[in-house]
């Protein structure tokens, strides 16, 4: 009688963990923010549904319970509940009434991520490897040769790291052209030319530039941060005219660049002015100046409110648990407003000011986000500087806007009523 009265409560047991939930919950109480997005990019990666409760205590997930989650949760220091079925329809309910700001997103596959960086590159040398490597979510490293040789079809979401894809080599030349970190690229860079058969770098990194663009045509979703955003657009706008000084690719740059680019070409920035002086730290005035922000100590910027049951895609892209947050500083670390596409959705900015932090936008059937600055926690990173530990950032609203960016692509198309 005893042990079949022990085998009916597991059996119960069972039955009730079989129908309950885990919700990791993102408002200031969750203990790791960042390893949150990880535990739910593992739970599509097997095959567990989830869902992404936007402006539910912060954009919680809603997960089908199962030990392994929990077990995983309690390892990575992950705070969740287990809810039961009714407790989660009360949730659903709330979140699903027209009344709140709030909406249930599906997430059902978790996507394949590819990083474009250069060889030997390490990955404290960029913000969101390092979010992926403190998240644990698995991305695959890819340069221009997988990218000419069509190897993006293979991905669903691609960040571009801190590049220069207007083939000037970061602009370094003025502080950093006699160091051999430099002189080591740039060979690096001119044998790739090479071998992909380009007379000049500025051409093969024009060409890259192009293949990413029918990569987001063809519905891919691209993440880019700091220099990877203004160079890349200003990569598309000179597609055929020569921006780049003598010392970059071997002859001088065409007189009349500036009137030559094609700003129909870009997908995010329009009407800006390059900066032709090769000795000049920047690209061109789209990026806003350090005298510009003024007093670094009040240097925050403020995220948008998207309505979650009309616009689910900005409000994704904006979840966190504070809508204010601090400023960082990059070789490109904010956007000029007027230069910005009417097209693009201004997802953050500084309150204010024309400097915006973070926009969005659609070409063809992909998306691209840009977030301008190098590290959410180190507000002015400098070449050779130490890796930022993210274990003493666990709850980054910065970096959360990063791994925002991983699980916007697992959403389905058409939000699911749960």
């Amino acid at each position: 009688m005893f042990r079949k009265t022990i085998l009916v409560l597991i059996l119960s047991c069972i039955s009730s963990f079989s129908q309950s939930k885990i919700l990791i919950y993102m408002d200031l109480t969750q203990a790791d923010h960042l390893k949150a997005y990880g535990i739910t990019f593992h739970a599509l990666t097997n095959g567990i549904k989830a869902d992404w409760l936007l402006n539910y205590r912060g954009g919680s997930f809603m997960i089908d319970y199962s030990d392994k989650i929990a077990v995983e949760c309690r390892i990575e220091g992950v705070s969740f509940d287990i809810i039961s079925s009714s407790e989660a329809v009360t949730i659903y309910a709330e979140v699903q009434d027209e009344g709140n700001n709030m909406d249930v997103v599906r997430l059902e596959k978790a996507p394949r991520i590819a990083v474009f960086v250069p060889p030997g590159f390490q990955p404290w040398d960029d913000a969101v490897t390092l979010a992926l490597e403190y998240a644990k979510v698995p991305y695959d490293k890819i340069w221009n040769d997988e990218i000419l040789r069509g190897d993006l079809k293979n991905y669903d979401w691609l960040h571009l790291h801190h590049e220069d894809f207007t083939g000037q080599y970061g602009k370094f030349y003025a502080s950093f052209s006699n160091a051999q970190w430099y002189i080591d690229q740039q060979m690096q860079y001119e044998n790739g030319a090479k071998k992909n058969g380009f007379k000049k770098v500025s051409d093969m990194m024009k060409a890259v530039s192009l293949t990413i663009k029918n990569y987001i045509a063809q519905g891919g979703f691209l993440f880019a941060m700091c220099s990877a955003t203004d160079s890349y657009d200003i990569s598309l706008a000179a597609k055929d005219v020569d921006i780049c000084a003598t010392m970059f690719d071997g002859d001088a740059a065409d007189p009349n660049a500036q009137e030559k680019l094609d700003f129909s070409n870009t997908l995010a920035f329009e009407n800006f002015k390059l900066e032709m002086n090769p000795y000049v730290y920047e690209y061109s005035d789209i990026d806003i100046q350090p005298l510009e922000i003024g007093n670094f100590d009040n240097d925050y910027f403020t995220l948008f409110e998207f309505s979650a049951k009309y616009d689910p895609v900005p409000t994704m892209l904006t979840q966190d648990h504070v809508n204010v947050i601090r400023g960082f500083m990059g070789q490109t670390t904010l956007f000029r407003k007027e230069l910005i596409k009417k097209s693009v959705i201004t997802l953050a900015e500084r309150n204010g000011t024309d400097q915006v932090k973070y926009i969005h936008g659609n070409f063809g059937r992909g998306t691209f986000t840009f977030y301008g600055g190098h590290d959410p926690e180190d507000y002015q990173h400098a070449v050779g500087d130490p890796p930022t530990d993210l274990t003493l950032y666990k709850n980054s609203p910065g970096y959360r806007l990063i791994l925002n960016n991983i699980l916007f692509p697992a959403a389905t198309k058409k939000k699911q009523k749960t």
